[in-house]
């Protein structure tokens, strides 16, 4: 291997080491907001209802408001609901139920990024033996 090519492969491979630490760094201070329990849709108050992910102040008393003059009976029919379409209630199906109470909770976790690993192929190859 020429000496030009190696110095390639050994920049190439100090930059993904050195890559791979900043990025895991970077990624120290960063969270994302994890989400568990469920919201009773019936019974939450707007409070409880803003806690869910996509759901302001403003479309929690929406909620209120439609539940005042009908009680859901299944979680479907959030989308009659003015601004809760198909997509957002597929967003919060999995925190929505109509029996049992508001668990729902919300927690900052920090973002895990996966590990960079070297390779035999990223390597740096063992130059060849030089002849006699």
């Amino acid at each position: 291997m020429s000496a030009r090519v190696m110095g390639t492969v050994v920049a190439a491979v100090l930059g993904l080491v050195l890559l791979g630490t900043g990025s895991a760094e970077a990624a120290s201070g960063r969270t994302r907001t994890r989400y568990t329990g469920v919201v009773n849709l019936n019974e939450a108050t707007v409070a409880q209802l803003d806690v869910l992910p996509g759901v302001g102040a403003k479309a929690a008393q929406r909620i209120v408001a439609c539940r005042q003059k009908r009680a859901f009976k299944r979680i479907e029919e959030l989308v009659r609901v003015k601004g809760f379409g198909k997509k957002q209630f597929l967003k919060l199906k999995p925190h929505l139920t109509l029996e049992g109470p508001t668990t729902l909770k919300a927690e900052k976790v920090p973002v895990e990024l996966p590990a960079v690993h070297l390779t035999a192929a990223a390597a740096p190859a063992a130059a060849p033996a030089a002849k006699p």
